[in-house]
């Protein structure tokens, strides 16, 4: 039996990959601090035989002493709220915690996944983007932290594969909702599908304008999977490439909970990305990859799990 170590795995996106790695008969560690994860992201898992949960700060060490043949580097705080409350853990996760991860892989001689995203590429001059594009990044702006944690990330593990030979991979992830998502975590379907059931007006940053290409969970964590089997060691993007603006959003969503609710707009954060899209060429030719769940499919589930979390919490905190 296959052993694969995850670290963030009670985040949003962790907590899917190890229900996703359980499902093909591998035995998955789940390493998390829970600064921002959540313990009932697993806790439907903490009875099966073939998972272990390790409470462990990735940054400062990483200790687990059986043999590994598959580490994803996921920790890291990943939402706008976050990042800006947690700067220097999110810049420390990025640096000391990939090298802490990526010394883990080449110690248990196991490949190495690390979890980029399309942030990389900052507020972007081409469109859509592709790998090979070196990005437009402000280092020093508020949104800096997060970015520049995950380009030094992946040029960190760059360096462990030509020095030491270590089998790495990178997924550059572009924006991914769905179950599990936190209402106050910044983002905007989450944002405004708690705006649009608590009944109070949805808040559109900008004019709404502004683009993104929102990708389903489920179809992420297959390309994520799809990507650890390869021996191939570029960036490779994962996203859906079905663009549209926020404010098309926000209407959506409005539609689709049967809100009520009034759209009212504020101002557009500092380095906020103009255009969002991937081009997925790699993922296809390399991984035979593509999204299958349509925005509709995937807002509505989402929506379902939202409805059931506000039945339990009685409202939707989030932040404006």
């Amino acid at each position: 039996m296959k052993r694969v170590l995850i670290t963030g795995g009670a985040g949003f996106i962790g907590s899917h990959l190890c229900e996703l790695f359980l499902s093909k008969d591998y035995e998955v560690v789940c390493i998390d601090n829970f600064l921002t994860g959540k313990p009932e992201n697993i806790g439907n898992l903490k009875s099966e035989k073939r998972f272990r949960l390790l409470e462990q700060d990735v940054s400062k060490n990483i200790n687990f002493p059986d043999p590994v043949d598959l580490v994803l580097h996921f920790a890291s705080p990943a939402s706008p709220f976050d990042y800006h409350r947690y700067p220097i853990q999110t810049l420390k996760v990025g640096a000391l915690g990939t090298h802490n991860a990526l010394g883990l892989a080449k110690d248990k001689k196991s490949a190495f996944l690390l979890a980029s995203t399309s942030e990389v590429y900052g507020d972007p001059q081409i469109h859509p983007q592709n790998e090979d594009y070196w990005g437009h990044v402000n280092p020093i702006g508020p949104r800096g932290v997060y970015d520049e944690a995950k380009r030094f990330a992946e040029a960190m593990t760059l360096a462990y594969h030509r020095t030491h030979g270590v089998n790495t991979k990178i997924v550059r992830i572009f924006n991914t909702y769905g179950p599990r998502m936190q209402p106050n975590d910044g983002r905007a379907i989450p944002a405004f599908i708690a705006e649009a059931l608590n009944g109070e007006p949805i808040t559109v940053f900008g004019n709404g304008s502004q683009t993104r290409s929102f990708c389903f969970i489920e179809d992420l964590i297959d390309g994520i999977y799809r990507l650890s089997l390869k021996d191939y060691h570029e960036p490779v993007n994962i996203g859906n490439p079905n663009e549209m603006n926020i404010l098309q959003l926000a209407e959506k969503i409005k539609e689709l909970v049967g809100s009520h609710s009034s759209i009212i707009f504020k101002e557009l954060p500092q380095d906020d990305p103009k255009v969002r899209r991937p081009d997925i060429t790699r993922a296809k030719t390399i991984l035979g990859w593509e999204p299958k769940v349509n925005l509709v499919t995937g807002l509505t589930k989402t929506i379902g799990y939202f409805k059931e979390l506000k039945k339990e919490k009685g409202v939707l905190q989030w932040q404006k």
